[in-house]
């Protein structure tokens, strides 16, 4: 005969535990180290571009924001940058394919670290 104890798991506690929600450690962590590490890849001409990642966003939402008049267009659009074939267009997508692996061991760290049962 197989007995099994129930096992009462409430993923809210969870995710709360682990600081997995917006505005908790590993978000904010998240944010802070795409932006940091997004930057050399920006197209760099007077630094707007650069500087509205961090001051247009608010750091443990999720939502990385880059609003200028020209920002969709160099990031769709191939272009000769400054410092280029580092800066260009698609920096997220460049910088997340060179260090996303970083980025989420040190989240993982934070979200074990935090734990508390």
């Amino acid at each position: 005969m197989l007995r099994f104890k129930t096992f009462n798991c409430n993923i809210g506690d969870l995710v709360n535990a682990r600081q997995l929600n917006q505005q908790q450690a590993v978000q904010k962590f998240i944010d802070s180290e795409v932006i940091r590490r997004m930057e050399p890849f920006v197209p760099l001409r007077d630094g707007t571009l650069k500087s509205a990642a961090i001051a247009q966003t608010n750091i443990g939402s999720g939502d990385i924001r880059q609003k200028t008049p020209y920002a969709r267009r160099w990031y769709y659009t191939q272009a000769n940058f400054n410092e280029a074939p580092r800066r260009g267009c698609k920096w997220f997508e460049r910088m997340k394919a060179q260090q996303k692996d970083s980025i989420l061991r040190g989240a993982a760290q934070i979200a074990r670290s935090r734990a508390k049962w």
